[in-house]
């Protein structure tokens, strides 16, 4: 289901997989089905295992950034949150005046690997 339209002002950069909006955090899902299947950045700052994936998670936050420099997106919400303690709601956002998903665009980029439940992506290798 389609959430709605959000302003950019609204709409923030938290890491590569993750924006803020109003307060509340959501985990971009890039197409893929909750809790099955999504996208993983880099992990930023103190809970990166080296310096390459604090290095990638920074650039990762910068591109997302730049994708989120539109003025307005669709948001799906899938009715399901992560299994952090954050509980982010999984998302699909696409931007609207180019028809195109942010998560799959990252993944496209290389800014994002597949995700599936019980895997973690390897940033240091």
């Amino acid at each position: 289901m389609i959430a709605g339209l959000i302003l950019c002002a609204s709409l923030t950069a938290v890491d590569g997989d993750t924006m803020k909006s109003d307060g509340k955090n959501m985990r971009l899902l890039g197409e893929g089905v909750a809790c099955v299947s999504g996208i993983d950045t880099p992990v930023i700052g103190s809970h990166a295992k080296c310096v390459k994936e604090r290095k990638l998670a920074l650039i990762a936050k910068g591109r997302l950034k730049e994708l989120l420099t539109e003025r307005a997106y669709g948001i799906e919400s899938s009715s399901a949150v992560d299994k952090t303690q954050s509980n982010r709601p999984l998302v699909n956002i696409e931007r609207v005046t180019k028809i195109e998903d942010i998560g799959r665009t990252l993944l496209q980029e290389g800014f994002a690997r597949p995700w599936t439940p019980g895997r973690r992506n390897d940033w240091c290798d």
